[in-house]
């Protein structure tokens, strides 16, 4: 069951972020229920479980809506039986906060704190608008110096976009560019240096992953082989 919902969230490109989280609720509801296969439940039993997450659990409106989307999923999905209207679901109320944001100097003063890579990353998030996979994922081609832009590709919710690059970050990224390239000569001379492609391009582009240009902007330090 739960390798036909990983099958399912990749055929249709859901994030990995999701794909994990639609198991995790999907595997409680399961245990909930006394591991009875979802082919034997349905509207009655979802309700059950997401009104023990209410009401027993205490959990937060978001964690709750993550486990009925998670259900609705499956059962629209893998037995395509869609649940419909549930008359008897206690939603959790949201809670409504003024977002706490930093200013201008407590994020100065936390950059100061932070050197090397890590400063550049955290650097290059809070001048561009990165989120954190979106950061870690960046590749040499996506970088336009000339431009003064980054392209970021399969964003939240799988789109691509683009955004500023800050001018005082280009004197950075270039020296990190050249220390990408450096590293990723000297992975190649050990048979390494391997770069994952996106779905099918690495069949369509079998060399491709040997190029700089689709390296990571922050490499790990693992090796690829």
């Amino acid at each position: 069951m739960l390798d036909q919902i990983s099958i399912v969230c990749r055929r249709r490109h859901l994030s990995p972020r999701t794909e994990d989280s639609y198991r995790f609720w999907i595997r409680k509801f399961i245990y909930f229920h006394g591991k009875r296969h979802p082919n034997t439940m349905g509207r009655q039993e979802v309700e059950a479980f997401l009104n023990h997450l209410a009401s027993e659990r205490h959990l937060s409106a978001s964690s709750q809506t993550q486990a009925l989307n998670a259900l609705v999923f499956l059962y629209d999905s893998v037995p395509q039986q869609p649940l419909g209207e549930m008359a008897g679901l206690k939603r959790v109320q949201r809670r409504h906060r003024v977002p706490v944001v930093l200013s201008r100097e407590e994020v100065k003063a936390i950059l100061e704190q932070m050197t090397g890579m890590a400063r550049l990353m955290a650097e290059l998030m809070y001048g561009s608008g990165l989120r954190v996979n979106e950061c870690v994922t960046l590749r040499v081609k996506d970088i336009d110096f000339s431009g003064g832009v980054l392209n970021v590709r399969s964003g939240k919710g799988g789109k691509d976009r683009s955004t500023l690059l800050p001018e005082r970050l280009h004197g950075p990224l270039k020296q990190q560019l050249l220390r990408v390239a450096e590293l990723h000569k000297q992975d190649l001379s050990h048979g390494a240096g391997l770069a994952p492609l996106p779905s099918a391009l690495v069949r369509k582009y079998p060399s491709a992953s040997t190029s700089l240009a689709w390296q990571f902007v922050f490499p790990s330090a693992v090796l690829r082989p």
